[in-house]
Order: structure tokens, then C-alpha cells, then sequence
């Protein structure tokens, strides 16, 4: 799939849930913590792509995505540390 694609559907649902939001507070958690798992989703794919030239890549999964979303960069330092200090 095309990087421009998948970059405007993120952005597109990202701008989705921040417009419509959620009456309930429930569902307005919810909501917030799919923005940021989106968020952090595009921020590994756009990492990933800026890596690829320098041989630098994270996987994309659920596990990844919440820690990059909710954690931000010390999230994403963390997990590129655990990638080349304790993993193999």
C-alpha cells in the first residue's frame, strides 16, 4: 500500500475522533486512548520509513504502538534500546 495512503487514513480517523468525540466519559477514554494507539502507530510507520535508509526498524504491533502512543519519544527511545541493548 502506498506510505501517502496509509498516512491519510490515520490522519483522517485521528481527526475523526477528535471531532466527534464521545458524550459519555467511558467512551471519551476510549476514544482518547484509540488516538493515541493511532498516533503511535504513524509514528512507528513514519520511523520506519525515515530508518529504513539507515537500517533502523521497530516493528508495527500492538504492543509497540501503545507504548509509542502513550509514552511518546522516551517510549520510542525506550523501546529502540531494548531493540539493541537487550534483545538479540
Amino acid at each position: 500500500m502506498n506510505p501517502v495512503v496509509v498516512v491519510s487514513i490515520f490522519v483522517g480517523v485521528i481527526l475523526l475522533l477528535l471531532v466527534v468525540g464521545a458524550p459519555f466519559k467511558p467512551f471519551r477514554f476510549l476514544g482518547q486512548a484509540a488516538v493515541k494507539l493511532l498516533i503511535g502507530m504513524l509514528v512507528l510507520f513514519l520511523l520506519n520509513a525515515v530508518g529504513a535508509h539507515f537500517a533502523f526498524r521497530l516493528p508495527i504491533n500492538a504492543v509497540t504502538a501503545f507504548i509509542a502512543g502513550f509514552l511518546g519519544v522516551p517510549g520510542i527511545v525506550a523501546l529502540a534500546v531494548i531493540k539493541y541493548a537487550i534483545l538479540p
